[in-house]
């Protein structure tokens, strides 16, 4: 039977990739809303390792079952690691998905570095109080003009020099192979596989 872990987001991407990547170790994923549990927690940690946790302690609690959150976000070396926690929230309330990446794009006309990257933490909790974490990181440089359908987020305007691609125009295998979530999640089931094997 398939161990079942619920993933804190709504977002589809991010439970697409979980399940495709924790399948493999024999784990179903379900979102919070499957369970029919609000998972809207304050994200008021100033790390992204300190969110994750604080999402996956009150998804655990709420669903009395594993809890995997993760956090992530964009830390442009102009912004001073802007937005970083904040990136999700970027530019406010009203902003979708394009209108924060034009908005970055905005922000960093004149700029001579564009350089930034991709953290993710992500955090896991169980019933019995044990903790799993991980984290990963993806250098890249900010896009002068987004470029490519795929992806989520600020995917369009992510530029990774040594794919001369950004994460919009890579296929979800190439992007989970050296996306920020993808190397935290390696180590992340890396983790988990040796804790279910105790």
């Amino acid at each position: 039977m398939a161990e079942k872990f619920v993933l804190a987001t709504h977002n589809p991407g991010k439970l697409r990739e979980m399940r495709e990547i924790l399948g493999k170790l024999g784990i179903e994923v379900v979102g919070p809303k499957d369970l029919g549990i609000d998972a809207e927690v304050e994200e008021t940690g100033t790390t992204f390792a300190e969110n994750a946790m604080l999402k996956a302690k009150a998804v655990c609690r709420a669903a009395k079952l594993p809890a995997i959150a993760d956090d992530s976000g964009l830390c442009v070396d102009a912004l001073n690691g802007g937005p970083g926690v904040y990136s999700a929230r970027y530019g406010g309330e009203g902003l979708d998905d394009k209108g924060r990446y034009m908005l970055l794009l905005n922000s960093l006309r004149g700029q001579s570095s564009r350089k930034a990257h991709f953290a993710c933490a992500i955090a896991c909790v169980f019933p019995n109080g044990k903790t799993l974490t991980a984290e990963g990181r993806c250098d890249g440089t900010i896009a002068f003009a987004p470029m490519g359908e795929g992806g989520f987020g600020y995917d369009p305007v992510f530029f990774v020099p040594e794919k001369a691609k950004t994460f919009a125009q890579l296929t979800d295998g190439e992007k989970n192979e050296i996306s920020h979530r993808g190397k935290a999640l390696t180590e992340f089931s890396e983790k988990l596989a040796t804790y279910l094997k105790k």
